[in-house]
């Protein structure tokens, strides 16, 4: 049979011209069928590696197998008869050498490359080593091997993301990114306040922490706290998107206490109040008030602020609440500094779930301010919590931290 050796060594991405292919064939092994690709490895060897002897003889061959990646879904592997040399100098024996062969390794660097992209993807272990070829414990190993975790960044970001995410069982660690190049700061196994401070002080001089000017958080009042004695010149901002949150939240929470005390309910305003929820998070200023529209629910044809003002009618504390969200979301979204923080200062309390999110803003004031000051969020670490969670959902879960850490580092690449 005419074999085409340059051909078979790059359709397999094998570099080594000293690889000469002999014969393909498969073998079944336990139900599964294995493409073999057999050949030499010989080349001439001017001295001996152990004496430097020129006195060297050829002494046999050594079959060894190593593991390609797989081109259609099956599995290949490579069968190399590697030429043996005995030294009459020294007595002592060597072999020829691969680049392509990693010494008293099953594995070629093509394999470990197929693993890494693969693992790049999200896919869980087991679906590597079903793809590779390969076991999953197989796969742990090259992805430990590739990923070193830095002691410390060469420099600290001017603009940074705190945010926390659940890791192994019920235990909740620590991320930190860069707010400009969404690039990975940290991740710490834990998420409690002496554990970040350590590492951030312990790692970084004080003028380095210096050099650090905006902290985006959010509502959790523990990185408040210390952001300041880490990063003097640091300003704390709370994202915007959990301030909303909050407030609408509250204002979810008096519609749903008008809504329990309504005994009829087959009534407008009960039906209003339970179909028509998203049109009190709207944007009034968006609403419809000229075009009626048939409302399910309601099934009713009304325009939507008319829905909207039927909920109100209900409850002044309902409208009072309804309006301190419209106000206060009109201010973030048009960055109003001067009104978000006249609406803040000058609101009074109506005994509604309303005055606990603004009570909790007026304690954070400043930070509050500044998320209509500056134009950072914790939008890229959010987005890396979504890559985090759909990891952890593909690999039904991590038991070992340092494996699930490595992961992450390798999906932020």
């Amino acid at each position: 049979m005419s074999l085409d050796n340059d051909s078979i060594l790059k359709l397999v991405k094998l570099t080594d011209t000293n690889l000469h292919v002999v014969d393909i064939y498969s073998e079944r092994k336990r139900g599964v069928v294995t493409q073999i690709i057999e050949a030499t490895l010989s080349y001439p060897l001017s001295h001996c590696p152990h004496c430097h002897s020129q006195n060297l003889i050829l002494n046999g061959k050594r079959t060894v197998n190593a593991k390609l990646t797989s081109i259609n879904g099956s599995p290949i592997q490579l069968r190399v008869h590697k030429q043996r040399y005995l030294c009459h100098a020294c007595g002592r024996t060597c072999g020829a050498q691969s680049n392509n062969l990693t010494f008293n390794y099953t594995l070629t660097p093509g394999v470990a490359q197929q693993t890494i992209k693969l693992a790049k993807q999200s896919l869980a272990g087991t679906t590597i080593a079903a793809l590779t070829g390969i076991s999953n414990t197989s796969v742990a190993r090259i992805i430990n091997a590739e990923v070193h975790q830095p002691y410390r960044l060469k420099e600290l970001p001017e603009n940074m993301c705190f945010d926390e995410f659940r890791s192994t069982g019920h235990y909740m660690s620590f991320i930190c990114c860069d707010d400009d190049s969404h690039r990975l700061v940290v991740t710490l196994p834990g998420r409690l306040s002496k554990d970040i401070i350590d590492y951030f002080e312990s790692r970084y001089s004080l003028t380095e922490r210096k050099r650090v000017k905006s902290v985006v958080v959010d509502l959790n009042a523990q990185y408040c706290q210390f952001i300041h004695r880490l990063f003097p010149n640091a300003e704390s901002v709370i994202d915007r998107f959990h301030i909303i949150q909050l407030v609408g939240r509250a204002l979810d929470a008096e519609r749903l206490r008008v809504l329990y005390t309504i005994e009829d309910h087959k009534s407008r305003l009960y039906k209003a109040l339970k179909s028509q929820w998203k049109l009190l998070h709207k944007d009034q200023n968006d609403l419809n008030t000229s075009q009626p529209v048939f409302l399910r629910g309601i099934n009713e044809y009304m325009t939507q602020q008319n829905a909207v003002d039927l909920a109100l009618s209900a409850d002044p504390r309902l409208a009072s609440a309804y309006q301190s969200y419209q106000d206060l979301m009109a201010d973030i979204r048009g960055h109003r500094v001067q009104n978000l923080g006249t609406l803040l200062n000058n609101y009074q309390p109506k005994h509604s779930a309303m005055d606990t999110a603004m009570t909790s803003l007026k304690k954070n004031y400043q930070a509050v301010i500044n998320s209509c000051r500056f134009s950072y969020s914790n939008g890229p670490i959010e987005g890396i919590n979504r890559k985090i969670k759909t990891l952890k959902r593909n690999g039904y879960g991590f038991r070992n931290l340092t494996n699930f850490f490595n992961r992450i580092a390798l999906i932020r690449e």
